[in-house]
């Protein structure tokens, strides 16, 4: 059983939030401490985190930081700020998913779903060596998802972790900003394409050597990204 945890300071949102979890099979805790957030985070291990940025004391983006200091578990952000910079702010310290209060519930379980789908099937993959790839001192392990590089385990977030591995299983393909969008976060690109360039940018820093002169995550200017190979 998958588990999932929420964090928002809506006692209303939280009962509602589990009670749609519950119903789908999942075990859930939830609080609306930041504090209590980031202890369940290391000893209760949740496979996903439902985070709401406007919390008492702290904000989502602070727990998100330090979450993503040494664990890429899946996190969603919820919040009732639509601004695109804080979409894009989320995305780019590490955040998975976004969604903008008031949302349909039925949705964000789907999105949940879909999430962990995914990040179950990049764990699971059957064929440990065929599904590893090698290319200077990067190494991708598909089956364990996994990055190394120069041997060293580098943290990555799911969705940064999907869109490496898609450009890499395609060598030297071109995809556009809005393919890649479609692709990993499974939706009409309508304007989000920022969020591809965020997760292209926060890939670099951690693979490359010089992100400004990528070796690995080519910018095709005009038309889109390729894993050079």
């Amino acid at each position: 059983m998958k588990k999932i945890l929420v964090v928002d300071d809506e006692i209303e949102m939280l009962e509602l939030i589990k009670k749609y979890l519950y119903r789908e099979g999942f075990e859930v805790l939830t609080t609306s401490s930041p504090d209590e957030a980031i202890r369940l985070m290391q000893f209760w291990a949740p496979d996903l985190i439902i985070l709401d940025i406007m919390l008492p004391g702290a904000d989502g983006f602070d727990i998100c930081r330090k979450i993503r200091q040494n664990k890429s578990t899946p996190i969603i952000f919820i919040s009732a700020k639509s601004d695109e910079s804080d979409k894009v702010l989320g995305l780019g310290l590490g955040g998975d998913d976004y969604l903008t209060k008031p949302f349909s519930l039925n949705e964000l379980i789907a999105r949940v779903k879909a999430l962990l789908r995914r990040c179950y099937h990049h764990e699971c993959s059957s064929d440990k060596h065929n599904n590893i790839i090698n290319h200077g001192s990067l190494e991708i392990n598909l089956s364990s998802h996994e990055v190394f590089v120069s041997g060293k385990p580098i943290s990555f977030t799911a969705k940064e972790f999907e869109l490496l591995a898609l450009m890499a299983t395609n060598p030297n393909r071109i995809f556009s900003r809005e393919e890649l969008y479609e692709r990993i976060w499974q939706d009409e690109a309508m304007g989000d394409s920022r969020t591809v360039i965020v997760h292209i940018k926060r890939i670099r820093e951690k693979i490359e050597k010089n992100p400004r002169e990528p070796e690995y995550l080519k910018t095709v200017w005009g038309v889109g990204y390729k894993f050079a190979k």
